[in-house]
């Protein structure tokens, strides 16, 4: 009976540490071919941080366990606001009166609203897919006209917040962390669903619950780890942009993709409750967003008491 669950948290250290790998390996091959710094934060250190959500979705997908794939991305997102900023508030506060992170937020919450209104069709089709990527598209072309507006003073700026630049790296290590990470992610992937699916079965716990909860706390371990780290070095728009960028990554392109791979039915339950917790946690965001609140330990235990609340009602 201990078998899956060590399985399963070998799938999650798998994860982790290829995910991390992929990041190192795609910023400095990025930086070594001249790519500005800004775009590698806004993109592919994006896309490393989410790849285990989005190996996850496929793996589930493919398997069969389709809910398990929403529930990750639901059950990340939740976890992203209430637990990946209310601990480090509580070791240190954040100060996000200082960052203007408005229309990277206004974004998040379009994309929010865009996925529970795709939802309400009962399944996410490819054609939901194809809409959610060609919005994700719109945002990173935007991000991307304005990284070159700002390029010049902003470049060396975005260098030093990224822990993994190198721009010395040689191309062989490089190629050793693209390497791991690109194997690491599908035998990750492919032994947290696996035995996630098989716990849930042991236990009669619904594949919703076990993404909702164990899989969605595992794969928002690098944002949290990142988030505290940015939070220890006062550097609050790091760790609140962190949050925002994987969230709206995380709608748009996760379950866009997978969507590619078959269709995912969305069940009851996060129709009546999972979706509207998930929109509730991003709302939370508003007065530190737009009415420069500090998010302080105080608000920190708020934000991590709330997220304890929704786990026991979700088990």
């Amino acid at each position: 009976m201990m078998m899956p669950w060590l399985l399963s948290g070998l799938g999650l250290l798998i994860l982790l540490l290829a995910g991390d790998a992929l990041v190192r390996g795609a910023v400095n091959l990025s930086l070594r071919l001249g790519v500005p710094a800004l775009i590698v934060s806004l993109t592919i250190v994006a896309f490393g941080t989410s790849a285990p959500e989005l190996l996850i979705a496929i793996q589930a997908v493919s398997d069969n366990v389709p809910s398990i794939a929403l529930g990750n991305v639901v059950g990340s997102n939740t976890a992203n606001i209430l637990m990946v900023l209310g601990i480090p508030a509580i070791l240190s506060g954040l100060h996000t009166s200082e960052c203007d992170t408005r229309k990277s937020y206004v974004y998040m919450l379009g994309a929010t609203v865009l996925f529970i209104a795709l939802a309400f069709f009962g399944v996410f089709t490819i054609w939901s897919g194809l809409i959610m990527l060609a919005v994700l598209a719109v945002v990173l072309a935007g991000n991307f006209r304005e990284a070159r507006a700002h390029r010049r003073c902003a470049c060396d700026a975005d260098l030093q917040d990224i822990d993994e630049a190198d721009p010395n790296m040689p191309y062989w290590r490089i190629g050793v962390y693209l390497a791991l990470g690109l194997i690491g992610l599908p035998l990750g992937a492919d032994l947290l669903v696996d035995n996630g699916t098989e716990i849930a079965r042991t236990y009669h716990v619904s594949e919703r619950v076990i993404g909702l909860t164990l899989i969605a706390i595992g794969t928002s371990l690098p944002e949290l780890a990142t988030t505290v780290m940015a939070a220890l070095r006062r550097q609050a728009d790091v760790a609140l942009g962190n949050v925002i960028g994987s969230n709206m990554f995380n709608l748009l392109a996760i379950i866009g993709i997978a969507t590619f791979v078959g269709p995912i039915p969305v069940k009851p339950t996060f129709l009546t409750f999972d979706l509207w917790v998930m929109l509730g946690a991003s709302l939370l965001l508003v007065p530190f967003v737009f009415f420069k609140q500090d998010i302080t330990r105080k608000w920190g235990f708020v934000l991590t008491g709330l997220y304890l609340a929704y786990m026991v009602v979700v088990l």
